[in-house]
């Protein structure tokens, strides 16, 4: 094996253990900026996540469909164990501070993120939830949503699945009538 063929593998391997290192957090900012933090953040370099919405607002005099963040005055970022990036956000005007943990933020597991992610590309209904702290925690084990981990609700009849970000202290409620979940 060739010198370079050894530093090439060498850097595979350091690429590998950062993305084991980093984790997602909450960014907490002020009010509609969500979009123009989540831009710069990504012209700087680091990966955000900003799920959003699509409603139609309606005035007296006309419509018009608009794109909302899904958890207002929020998006995520993932970012490794150092203190430089953390730094890189805080200095940012329109952020306010990192969700959970002050400082340091709390980190959210990949399975959450991931949640969210499916809802989003699935296309599925959702309404937000009120965040739970209790409650059975079940998974989903078949179906589009097959893996999706979340607090059981029964209401009225119906069977809803809440998914939460407890980093932020929110939740989205699906519902989940005709699938079959376990215990986790």
């Amino acid at each position: 094996m060739s010198a370079d063929d050894q530093l090439c593998e060498v850097l595979d391997q350091a690429v590998m253990l950062r993305k084991h290192i980093e984790s997602w957090y909450a960014v907490q900012t002020r009010p509609r900026h969500e979009k123009a933090v989540a831009n710069l953040l990504f012209r700087k370099g680091v990966t955000t996540f900003l799920p959003t919405v699509t409603e139609v607002h309606r005035w007296s005099d006309r419509k018009k469909t608009v794109e909302l963040p899904l958890f207002a005055c929020y998006l995520f970022v993932k970012l490794g164990l150092g203190n430089e990036d953390r730094q890189k956000i805080l200095r940012i005007d329109s952020v306010l501070g990192f969700a959970g943990n002050p400082g340091h933020g709390t980190p959210i597991p990949d399975d959450q993120i991931d949640a969210i992610r499916t809802l989003m590309d699935k296309g599925m209904p959702y309404t937000c939830h009120p965040f739970l702290k209790t409650g059975q925690r079940v998974r989903i084990r078949n179906g589009a949503l097959q893996g999706i981990e979340g607090i059981l609700l029964s209401r009225k009849g119906g069977d809803r699945l809440v998914i939460s970000i407890d980093a932020m202290q929110r939740s989205l409620a699906i519902q989940i009538d005709g699938f079959d979940v376990e215990p986790i």
